[in-house]
């Protein structure tokens, strides 16, 4: 393992993640927890650990991104989530195109330029429909395990329609299904058809520019990638590690500061 030379930490609104990368670029350290309500503590304690893991850190960039990067006080600079998904995604499958990350309380489409720049982007953050939240919500009531979702839905030949664009009223729709006897499978089939839609919809406002791209802990999910390319007719692409790329983004962004300071 190379060493660090630099740090991204992305403080979501469900996870918090951290990263180190070497002189290169390259991802070389990796860390995920729950977000935890005490961002400060978070952040101290993911900095010891990554000293503990790969020796002192004295003098190497931190750059935050995220829904509590202002409270990252470590950081040398707080940059905004949609500049480092595409930074980190276009590092990582080296092209262009649009990026559909979905997050677990919101969600964005953004459309990168041949050179990794942010040419458009959509975000949804006022409504929990498109989001993980609205799969997290209805896992619970269900009483069905969140990464198990996806393969139930996929193995249904039925689907059931969920009208409901809101999580709540959604929820009460699928209460009264179980009430009539509908099976869980065709449910989660159909909701899952729901969010995907909604995400769809997005991509639609800021236009299509292929390849279309995943990244964010959400599309780890099977159903929610096949939905994807079924409704919008592409084949998506992912990097490896879908749910560090605003962190990774954020790293790149502290190596680039670093080289010009050193330049």
């Amino acid at each position: 393992m190379g060493r660090i030379s630099a740090i991204g930490i992305d403080v979501g609104s469900t996870t918090a993640k951290i990263v180190g990368v070497d002189e290169g670029g390259e991802l070389v350290w990796k860390y995920i927890e729950p977000a935890h309500p005490r961002v400060e503590e978070q952040v101290d304690r993911f900095l010891r650990k990554l000293e503990e893991e790969n020796g002192p850190i004295d003098g190497i960039p931190i750059v935050a991104t995220g829904y509590g990067r202002n409270l990252v006080h470590q950081a040398t600079r707080k940059v905004t989530e949609i500049t480092c998904h595409a930074l980190g995604v276009f590092r990582q499958l080296g092209h262009g195109g649009t990026l559909i990350d979905i997050g677990g309380q919101d969600s964005k489409v953004i459309v990168i330029g041949p050179s990794g720049e942010v040419v458009d982007f959509a975000m949804n953050d006022k409504c929990a429909a498109g989001t993980g939240r609205f799969l997290e919500n209805t896992a619970g009531r269900l009483m069905v395990k969140l990464d198990e979702m996806g393969q139930l839905a996929l193995s249904s030949e039925e689907e059931v329609p969920i009208s409901s664009t809101c999580t709540v009223f959604a929820e009460s729709e699928i209460i009264s299904m179980i009430a009539h006897g509908v099976r869980v499978e065709p449910i989660l089939k159909g909701l899952h058809r729901s969010l995907v839609k909604r995400v769809v919809a997005m991509v639609r406002s800021v236009g299509l520019v292929p390849p279309l791209m995943l990244s964010g802990g959400v599309v780890k999910n099977p159903a929610i990638r096949k939905m994807i390319e079924e409704e919008t007719g592409q084949k998506v692409t992912m990097p490896e590690h879908p749910q560090f790329m605003g962190a990774y983004g954020a790293a790149l962004i502290a190596l680039r500061g670093k080289r010009r300071t050193n330049a």
